[in-house]
């Protein structure tokens, strides 16, 4: 497994979500179907809410690939899902199966009865798929079904067990039940689900959470508690067998949004009312699912059993493998953001414009939650950014319209103690909010690296990613956080394969050449030689160059060598470079880990090979209880295993399996001395089993030539490589001549993208006429990721992967070798250019037209705010108070420019006087007016304010009349009434925020697009661009909106007459990003460009070029060969 393994002392079981649902096709256009994987995917809260978010008039399909590692998560969602057709009648009892953990008699009867039908239907997947419930409810695996319908089988069947064993299932739930109770007093997790009224939820919320686990149900009727006494069958089957698994903090409100309830109500919240609110809001989202949708289940376990989808599906029918959205829930706190990013990324569909990666996380362990996010990258976002073409979306533009203010309220209130932190991360290619690039370019650029810059920051991240393996690094960088440190150290997620798989990512994600990768790898390899401050790595060597040349991304010299036939392999026809390992620990040797102390946590196991001179470890490992039999010749061998269905609760022994070089068992030293064991990883966590297990933390130990216990098999290489299709083709207008590869240049430590070069050819007769007589090509920026060089009435523009910053453009002339190279450096946060030049985009591929940077929403699915209900004042001005950062108010409060921070000005000033909590009643009528030249060209009619709720934020429902000159004409009468008789509020602007809202105002109408689609005249696509102008008393938007869904003008009397000529807008705050305000280096984290050291005592820099530095003077000399010919002043 590439995912470092811990031993599980107990397996929580998660039957309901733990996070607001949220909709998964908030950046997808409404004209396209969308393919959609939820990794991870607990309850199908998200896949409802989704459902109901749609138009009532959508004709797209969604397609819903759903993969959790539990089984029992999909058996009860499927339950779940095919329950809703049966009708209204048993709306009840699908709340009650669903949320409590105790059913009366009737809601469990309809259970029993339902799953004794979907077993009926589930003998295999021909008999499934002609079931009600197979034209909407598909099956990828027949493992996966099989599964569903054993816990099917196991929840019909419950009741009928002996009464011995109910009694000890009904008394291990009471149990959990009095331990949550006695441990929490107060839980403010559920609160997230109140969204800006967090804190108005705290109290409501844990009193729920109190009354559920007491009754076990969400009932307050005291009959109706009394009178459920089944024990809930769903509740008890998980992965971890049978018994009470279901996690402390379970709570059935947490999957709702209960804003509204709080925001709008006229006295005190209590717990019944946000029951009722989320039994409304499950129904709603009952009645919104219909029959004409997929929905793909499969699911992948912790056993030998292997992924194998189902022929008929993907063959015949078409069942999607690649995505245009991917949910990852909070696998991150799991499985690691690398990891994620490393299996979700080959994931995502190459063929579509809305292509987007939801990250989430909960939990967080250093000292400051909001900026953790970037540590777990172990490297710059924006070089990671261009390596993998995907990068947080707020991170280009610099605000998001999702609130995560209710977090950082609940961490401030907690003094940074709360053990939550959500931080939800929305990813796109960073060149996919160009619009330029995106009607240009069908496939991505070819890329070229410096070999060493690139070996050096691989090698970098390698360093980070394991250097608190060594205990002096350990405690030297958790001195000040040292007890969550402490627990952390047993939740490692990264292995040498874990970052195997990562570089191969990396090589096909760039297109890199063979010969190209080889030499990356080779300054790699270099640095890790000269690099001696991981004195642990030496042990895991090994390891990584195994997994290097098993999964194809780079072979070390000494898997060249023919591997000797002595020992083992003494007779074996082949001898490859990698081998097998497998062998057999036994039950009692376990106990020492099963019966540990649950202070002990969850240590991390580990195989290593051990000899009289020579200890390798292996951090990979495959577990599974059963037993496993040496099969085949002594030439050929293979071996066949049986697994325990019992697992944990049988008396198997545990088999466990790893991969190693072959060399290894035959050329280091003789093979009789070589032992083969599983211990527990060296880690603070783990010294509390040295007492049993010794210093060496030995679980079991045999020697490698018993082949009673230890067999060694051939192991075959993986696929190496994945085809991304053929580099992007030439759809690049050329008038000069063919543009090269885009070259990257990292800074001379090589770890932040500094420019972005690339070359044009001068190959057009007359350019080159032009050129060689010394003309002087004029070069601008066109759009974030794109420049124009121009000679007369020639241009050609180059594309880069990522915005850059034009404005500071350089250019190399080569007049006798006839091209011409266009420098820039690369944009980013609080830098020039790139996404500021329209941090607003809305994108167009042919007739798919998209906000890039402003989620979607459905208004008819959005409860008005009541703007007269209780406390309305104190929690709406603190929200839409906190759109800034403490930067941009300190440059509000000194009167300094900045754009952004004028927008959201004037959106403040919008939500509190549409809401009548500042400067008197509620006024719904504004006009943008410039300062500068007191010109007013826009107007705002807001007919409500709603509630966002899965993005925990408001908006303003409302339309727009950009005015112009023609218009003013038409409706001259009619405005001067409006003007002097509709209240109107003079909204100022300043600077240039009059050109930011001509941008930000397709965006705004874009997102809440739902009735009416863009016709053939659209002057979004005759005219080439949006918007269509940022010039005052112009039109920015198309009129394809204008007049439509328009029944909200008619509240006033005096708006009727403009409905024609409005189009439907949604505003919302732009919040400040919570990770982003602190980015920077510090100067003492310089490395030396040889081995990445410090410095001894200090670094210096090359005299000549001062771009790189050396530790000393025997670093500089070593690699004066390779820096001589870049060392330019």
């Amino acid at each position: 497994m590439a995912h470092a393994f811990s031993w599980p002392r107990k397996r929580f079981f998660y039957p309901i979500g733990n996070t607001p649902a949220v909709c998964l096709t908030r950046d997808v256009a409404p004209e396209e179907n969308a393919s959609i994987l939820l990794l991870g995917c607990g309850d199908p809260r998200n896949v409802l809410y989704s459902i109901f978010c749609e138009p009532s008039a959508s004709i797209r399909q969604l397609d819903f690939t759903c993969c959790d590692i539990d089984p029992a998560i999909l058996a009860r969602n499927v339950l779940l899902l095919s329950m809703i057709p049966d009708g209204e009648e048993y709306a009840g009892h699908l709340w009650n199966f669903f949320f409590h953990m105790h059913l009366d008699n009737a809601s469990h009867s309809y259970l029993v009865e339902h799953c004794r039908k979907l077993v009926e239907y589930s003998e295999d997947i021909p008999r499934w798929n002609q079931s009600p419930f197979g034209s909407f409810l598909r099956m990828s695996t027949d493992y996966t079904l099989s599964e569903l319908r054993r816990h099917w089988t196991l929840y019909a069947d419950m009741h009928s067990l002996p009464t011995e064993r109910l009694s000890t299932l009904r008394n291990a739930f009471a149990k959990q039940a009095k331990s949550t109770l006695d441990t929490y007093h107060m839980n403010i997790s559920p609160a997230r689900s109140a969204g800006p009224l967090v804190t108005c939820a705290y109290e409501t919320s844990s009193d729920q959470f109190r009354r559920y686990w007491k009754s076990g149900t969400t009932f307050s009727n005291p009959k109706e508690i009394t009178a459920a006494t089944f024990l809930n069958p769903t509740f008890v089957y998980s992965l971890a067998g049978e018994g009470c698994s279901v996690h402390y903090g379970l709570d059935p409100m947490m999957p709702f949004h209960f804003a509204a309830v709080f925001g709008n109500a006229k006295g005190s919240v209590m717990a019944p009312d946000i029951v009722k609110a989320a039994k409304s809001e499950f129904n709603e989202w009952r009645f919104a699912l219909t029959g004409t949708l997929k929905l793909d289940v499969p699911v992948a376990q912790f056993k030998t059993q292997v992924i194998e989808l189902s022929e008929g599906e993907y063959t015949i029918l078409g069942a999607p493998t690649s995505f245009n959205v991917i949910e990852t829930s909070n696998l991150v706190d799991h499985l690691g953001l690398l990891n994620v990013l490393t299996v979700a990324v080959p994931l995502l569909a190459h063929s579509t414009q809305s292509r987007v990666l939801y990250t989430e996380s909960l939990l967080h362990l250093g000292e400051d939650a909001t900026k953790e996010f970037t540590e777990q990258l172990y490297g710059n976002i924006t070089s990671i950014g261009v390596i993998l073409d995907l990068c947080p979306v707020d991170y280009l533009s610099g605000f998001t319209t999702r609130s995560n203010t209710h977090e950082l309220m609940t961490l401030m209130i907690s003094k940074g103690k709360a053990g939550q932190f959500h931080q939800v991360t929305t990813w796109k290619s960073p060149s996919s909010g160009d619009p330029y690039v995106c009607q240009s370019v069908g496939s991505r650029q070819e890329l070229s690296f410096d070999a060493r810059q690139l070996g050096t920051f691989l090698y970098d991240m390698y360093y980070l990613l394991f250097e608190q393996e060594d205990s002096h690094n350990f405690w030297r960088m958790n001195r000040n956080n040292i007890k969550k440190a402490f627990i952390s150290s047993t939740l490692a997620h990264y292995t040498r394969e874990s970052f195997v798989l990562f570089l191969k990512l990396a090589r096909d994600q760039l297109g890199v050449s063979d010969e190209e990768w080889t030499d990356i790898m080779d300054c790699f390899f270099s640095i890790h030689t000269a690099d001696t401050s991981l004195p642990m790595d030496s042990n895991n060597f090994h390891d990584f160059c195994t997994h290097l040349h098993r999964h194809g991304v780079y072979t070390a010299d000494m898997y060249r060598i023919p591997v000797r036939k002595i020992g083992r392999l003494a007779h074996w026809t082949v001898i490859p470079h990698v081998v097998r390992i497998i062998f057999t620990v036994p039950r009692e040797k376990l106990k020492v880990l099963e019966e540990s102390p649950e202070t002990h946590g969850t240590p991390l196991v580990q195989c290593d090979v051990r000899g009289n001179r020579c200890h390798n470890i292996f951090s990979s490992v495959q577990v599974a209880y059963g037993r496993v039999t040496p099969m085949g010749t002594k030439s050929n061998p293979w071996a066949a295993f049986k697994e325990d269905p019992l697992g944990l609760a049988g008396k198997s022994s545990l088999v466990v399996s790893f991969t190693m070089s072959s060399a290894l068992l035959t050329d280091i030293e003789p093979p009789e001395n070589l032992l083969v064991r599983l211990s527990l990883k060296s880690s603070p966590a783990n010294t509390s089993f040295v007492s049993t297990l010794g210093i060496e933390l030995t679980v079991h130990a045999a020697k490698f030539m018993d082949e009673s216990q230890v067999i060694v098999l051939p192991e075959q290489p993986l696929p190496s490589r994945r085809s991304l299709g053929d580099p992007a083709p030439s759809s690049e207008p050329v008038q000069v001549g063919q543009p090269a590869p885009v070259s990257i240049e990292l800074d001379e430590q090589c770890e932040l993208v500094t420019v972005l070069s690339r070359r044009i050819s001068v190959e057009n007769d007359e350019v080159k006429t032009l050129f060689q007589s010394g003309a002087v090509p004029e070069i601008s920026q066109v759009s974030p990721c794109a420049m124009r060089v121009t000679f007369g009435n020639h241009s050609q523009d180059l594309l880069y992967p990522f915005p850059v910053i034009g404005s500071q453009n350089r250019a190399r002339l080569a007049r006798k070798s006839l091209y011409i190279e266009v420098i820039v450096p690369v944009s980013g946060p609080f830098k020039a250019d790139g996404m500021k030049i329209n941090p607003f985009s809305v994108t167009r591929r042919e007739q798919v037209i998209n906000p890039w940077s402003i989620h979607r929403v459905n208004l008819a699915r959005m409860p008005v705010l009541d703007i007269k209900a209780k406390r309305v004042d104190k929690w709406l001005n603190s929200h839409v108070g906190s759109m800034m950062s403490t930067r941009e108010r300190s440059l509000r409060k000194k009167h300094k420019e900045d754009i952004l921070m004028y927008v959201k000005d004037s959106l403040h000033n919008i939500f509190v006087r549409a809401s009548g909590i500042q400067h008197g009643p509620d006024r719904r009528l504004f006009a943008l007016r410039d300062v500068s030249t007191k010109n007013c060209d826009t107007i705002f009619f807001i007919s409500d304010i709603r509630y966002d709720l899965h993005s925990h934020t408001m908006v303003c429902d409302g339309y727009v009349l950009p005015l112009q000159p023609d218009l003013l004409n038409k409706i001259v009468q009619s405005f001067g009434d409006l003007v002097s008789k509709g209240n109107m509020v003079d909204v100022a602007t300043f600077g240039g925020e009059m050109r930011a809202w001509k941008q930000l105002l397709p965006a705004f109408v874009e997102r809440c697009r739902t009735s009416w689609q863009h016709g053939d005249n659209c002057e979004y696509v005759s005219q080439g661009r949006i918007p269509l102008t940022e010039e005052m008393e112009r039109n920015p938007l198309c009129s394809c909106g204008q007049g439509k869904d328009t029944e909200g003008m008619n509240k006033v009397a005096l708006w009727k007459r403009f409905a024609p000529y409005v189009t439907r807008v949604a505003l919302s705050p732009l919040f400040a990003v919570s990770y982003l305000e602190a980015i920077g280096r510090d100067p003492a984290a310089h490395k030396c460009s040889v081995c990445r050291g410090k410095g001894k005592p200090n670094l210096k820099a090359c005299k000549a070029c001062k771009k790189v530095r050396y530790c000393s003077e025997a670093c500089q000399k070593k690699d004066w060969k390779t820096h001589k010919s870049k060392c330019k002043p």
